[in-house]
């Protein structure tokens, strides 16, 4: 095991005087308090390492110890339903005091196995989970204990590889943070992961093991939008990291997730997720470090044959921490004072988003959602613009839109989907076999109404020809009635593709029957007059989930309405 003396250190990096040989990645104990560390240069002089803790107190001449093996965290059963630090740490009770946990062995002893391959079933009986083979690892099992509650860290089977040497497995498996855990091969990101927002499943969707980010300046929802995903979206696992975010915000995320209930089971939502705290006040090296802890996490989930969604919150944090550790390296600053493989540590983070077939031979996903916290809401900023050249969906924020309390404050002109056309046969095996063309017409709608405002606020709304104002007033019904949606609205939190299909096309037809009664002469002011039109607005209010019946009796209305309108006669409601 190597060795090395401290000869200097500021913040949380270390120099020291080598006595072996270290390696870039290797994990190693800091003084007496044996901090975790990161060797992250090297030289036959010298090395240096990043410290994941508060290094008060040290001093020329404390001792490094080397590991051997580069920077890991435990993965395991025990990740699900509770709070962790960056580095995997548990913040509640030590990992030593986390319970023992069931064990159900499905393979004998003498059964030859593969990477990947399912030894055991383990978890919770709410969310069963699997001991698998390690990726690197494949052989016979030689021993294997009975079914019963077994420790975290009890060897529960010994695996004899093919050069004969044993290895023994416990339910705790230790994998490199920076390493990508492999699959037997990617799949195509055909199928968009349901959030429950109709903005984002309607307009932006994400791919499931897709990569979507979030920017926004201070004030405009990003949290409380990866909150409402985290509950709605249709992942069997969430990973919640807050990177680098003010202590009170995090404190209100860990006060408030422990109290949500799943929907889709009535239980817990903490069941099925596992929260990554490392706020601005914590060592800014385990900022770093923690974004890759949270992937590696997604990844064990993932190979379990889960799918996951990754909330990282925020990105910006993160960057600001490799910043602050490359000025003190003395590195030469790019944009902004960035590293210059800022870019490149993007994508080594985004692009580990995927869908797969795990080794194990079953599908499971991970997808990526990061927050970006742009200083002043400037989108060109670097982090947001590099962010973008690895992410599929773009949910941009717009500050006016937030003070105006219009929620989600996603701008539709601010945000794309470049995954969108690959849904178009889920959308039609989901009963919506117009969805592409439906969505065109939305985005244009929303384009028109843009440019039509500029020129209304110098010649005024009611000076421009009718079938402007008509846009105008077809764009507000689906500003009002699809993007507009209540997080706190017991009806309209959630939505689902039936519903959001059911409410888009009541409304283009809405906007069909108002161009054809133009067409007839009549003025557009009547048409945004009629008593229905409030109701449209209210739609998401008005017809939930458990009430189809209602969209039937709607339309109906809808059409009267607009028969009567036609016809010249008064519609009193």
């Amino acid at each position: 095991m190597s060795k090395a003396d401290i000869r200097w250190a500021g913040g949380p990096l270390i120099h020291a005087r080598p006595e072996g040989v270290f390696a870039i990645g290797e994990a190693v104990a800091v003084g007496e308090r044996e901090l975790l560390g990161e060797v992250i240069r090297v030289s036959r002089e010298r090395i240096v390492a990043q410290v994941y803790g508060d290094t008060t107190g040290l001093r020329p001449g404390d001792r490094v110890e080397g590991s051997g093996r580069p920077l890991s965290v435990r993965l395991g059963p025990h990740l699900l339903g509770n709070i962790f630090d960056g580095l995997l740490q548990p913040l509640g009770a030590p990992f030593e005091k986390l319970g023992d946990f069931r064990f159900k062995p499905l393979v004998e002893k003498g059964a030859s196995l593969g990477p990947g391959a399912r030894i055991a079933e383990t978890g919770s009986e709410h969310r069963p989970l699997w001991l698998l083979v390690p990726p690197d690892l494949s052989g016979t099992v030689e021993r294997i204990d009975r079914e019963g509650a077994v420790a975290l860290d009890k060897p529960v089977c010994i695996v004899r590889d093919e050069k004969g040497a044993e290895h023994e497995l416990s339910l705790i498996e230790s994998w490199p943070v920076r390493t990508l855990r492999p699959a037997q091969r990617r799949l195509a990101v055909d199928t968009p992961m349901i959030t429950g927002q109709r903005i984002l499943d309607s307009l932006f969707p994400v791919a499931r093991g897709g990569r979507a980010a979030i920017p926004g300046g201070f004030g405009t929802g990003k949290t409380v939008l990866q909150e409402t995903l985290a509950k709605w979206c249709d992942a069997d696992i969430i990973i919640y990291v807050g990177c680098g975010e003010r202590g009170n915000e995090m404190a209100e995320v860990l006060n408030e997730f422990p109290q949500l209930t799943d929907p889709r089971t009535g239980r817990p939502l903490m069941e099925r997720t596992v929260i990554i705290a490392n706020t601005s006040n914590m060592p800014v090296a385990a900022r770093e470090a923690s974004i890759y802890t949270a992937v590696t996490v997604g990844e064990w989930f993932r190979d379990q044959g889960l799918h996951v969604a990754l909330m990282a919150d925020s990105t910006s944090r993160w960057a600001e921490a490799l910043r602050e550790v490359s000025g003190r390296l003395g590195e030469l600053p790019a944009e902004a004072g960035y590293p210059a493989y800022l870019s490149s540590r993007l994508a080594e983070f985004y692009e580990r988003a995927a869908r797969v077939e795990t080794l194990g031979g079953t599908e499971g996903s991970l997808t990526l959602i990061g927050a970006v916290s742009p200083p002043a809401g400037d989108f060109s900023e670097p982090v947001t613009s590099h962010t973008k050249r690895y992410v599929r969906s773009f949910w941009g924020l717009d500050r006016e839109r937030a003070q105006a309390r219009f929620y989600p404050a996603i701008h539709p002109l601010q945000s794309y989907s470049e995954d969108a056309d690959a849904f178009a046969a889920w959308w039609a095996h989901n009963g919506n076999a117009d969805w592409p063309s439906h969505r065109r017409r939305l985005l244009k709608l929303l384009e028109e109404q843009a440019r039509l405002e500029r020129m209304a606020r110098i010649v005024g709304k009611d000076a421009l020809p009718p079938a402007q104002q008509l846009a105008i007033n077809a764009a507000e019904l689906v500003n009002e009635t699809i993007l507009r949606q209540s997080a706190y609205s017991p009806v309209d939190r959630f939505c689902s593709p039936a519903r959001q299909t059911r409410m888009i096309r009541l409304v283009i037809r809405v906007i069909e029957l108002g161009e054809t009664a133009l067409a007839a002469g009549v003025a557009p002011s009547l048409v945004a007059d009629l008593p229905v039109m409030r109701t449209i607005k209210r739609l998401g209010e008005e017809v939930g989930e458990d009430n189809p019946a209602g969209f039937d009796a709607l339309e109906r209305e809808v059409e009267a309405a607009f028969s009567r309108l036609m016809r010249g006669e008064g519609d009193e409601g």
